[in-house]
């Protein structure tokens, strides 16, 4: 798939932005824009927990002007997982034909985005990954690199996973293949989410990409993992894990 332009839009696949947002309001005044130039024909859809700062207050005023423009309106804050699938679903419901995730604190380059929806044509899933040649991370005390490598060793020993970077967000999906997943069924409502998505994918044959980006620690805002988070994704993994070894599988979709 190729990122639309004004020339060819009639042909071009529907591309659908998903931004999961807690109190991300500075940092969406500038990004918004910055995917808005890199993609220009995509669409965004904000999936707000009811921010206290006043993020779907902004999105909404944006949402006046620019069609392209969407907000999902959460009650609670109830996991990034969670949030995500409410985009996917949305999205998945709109009848978009590719479906990209990424970060609302400009961890993730915008400038990135045709690469990963280009990916398309060669894959079914295309991850911005900090862990190939070309990819870094810049920003991170050593905790934190140690953490997340860590991380992305234990999820491909236990779920056999192939990907150099398992645990990022920057991601670009084909719907046709979302759709064959149950979200109903994930183990997952948290960051380990990007694990198991990948899992689930893997085991509906999907083909998998890589494109290096290099990651930026948040300069705005604070981040929103903490210790319990990371082991509830620890535990979520092992269990996925303890699935695998039994042959357990989700139900397909009604």
């Amino acid at each position: 798939m190729t990122a639309s332009s004004p020339d060819n839009a009639a042909n071009d696949p529907r591309v659908l932005v998903t931004l999961c947002t807690y109190n991300e309001r500075e940092n969406l005044e500038t990004l918004i824009p910055a995917i808005r130039n890199a993609l220009p024909a995509a669409d965004i859809v904000v999936v707000d927990d009811s921010s206290p700062d006043g993020t779907a207050d902004f999105v909404r005023e944006l949402t006046a002007n620019d069609p392209a423009v969407h907000l999902l309106l959460r009650r609670e804050k109830a996991g990034l997982g969670a949030a995500t699938i409410n985009g996917f679903r949305w999205g998945l419901e709109q009848g978009y034909d590719a479906i990209v995730n990424m970060d609302a604190d400009f961890s993730h380059p915008p400038a990135v985005l045709p690469q990963l929806v280009a990916g398309l044509d060669r894959a079914d899933v295309v991850i911005g990954s900090r862990y190939i040649p070309g990819g870094g991370i810049e920003g991170w005390p050593w905790f934190r690199h140690f953490m997340s490598q860590g991380v992305n060793v234990y999820s491909r020993l236990l779920l056999g996973l192939t990907c150099r970077d398992c645990s990022g967000a920057f991601r670009c999906y084909r719907s046709s293949l979302l759709r064959q997943v149950n979200f109903d069924h994930f183990r997952s409502q948290g960051y380990a989410f990007q694990e198991e998505i990948l899992y689930h994918l893997k085991r509906l044959g999907a083909r998998f990409e890589e494109v290096p980006i290099v990651f930026q620690d948040r300069v705005t805002g604070a981040s929103k993992i903490n210790r319990k988070e990371v082991v509830r994704a620890l535990k979520d993994i092992f269990l996925l894990a303890i699935d695998r070894m039994r042959g357990r599988k989700i139900p397909a979709p009604n």
